[in-house]
């Protein structure tokens, strides 16, 4: 759920600052869309991190596994990673992008440029996701 409010206001704010060019140069919403997806991959992450714990307990087999209280929260800190990196990143991955259309609007042969650095924030949403992912497949029932 973290993940995908900081993607709801991360593309939120690349969409925002989209709508400013696209009345200007409608030509460009391709490449307006393409930044603003960025910030959204977050929601993914979350998504997935969600079906690797729900799969860890039990939630596909049939069987859910009986849990202690200690083991209940082993799991919910193991998607803190990706509760508070996919929150925090999209967030910043959105201000990034939102950066990147400006170079769009005013040199769009340089819109990658904007890209790449919306990617450096990608990469910790993923440094994220790969932890929590490790933690919770490590444990258990």
């Amino acid at each position: 759920g973290l993940c995908c409010i900081g993607s709801a206001k991360g593309t939120g704010m690349v969409g925002e600052a989209a709508t400013g060019v696209l009345s200007e140069t409608p030509e460009h919403f391709t490449k307006c869309m393409i930044l603003q997806a960025l910030p959204g991959t977050q929601g993914l992450y979350g998504l997935a991190a969600g079906f690797f714990g729900l799969f860890t307990l039990g939630f596909f087999s049939g069987a859910p596994a009986t849990l202690s209280v200690a083991d209940g929260m082993a799991v919910l800190f193991a998607c803190v990673p990706i509760m508070l990196g996919g929150l925090l990143s999209a967030i910043a991955q959105g201000r990034v992008a939102a950066g990147s259309i400006n170079i769009l609007a005013k040199k769009p042969d340089d819109w990658s440029k904007g890209m790449v650095l919306c990617i450096t924030v990608e990469f910790y949403a993923i440094l994220s996701l790969l932890a929590t992912i490790l933690m919770v497949m490590m444990y258990n029932f």
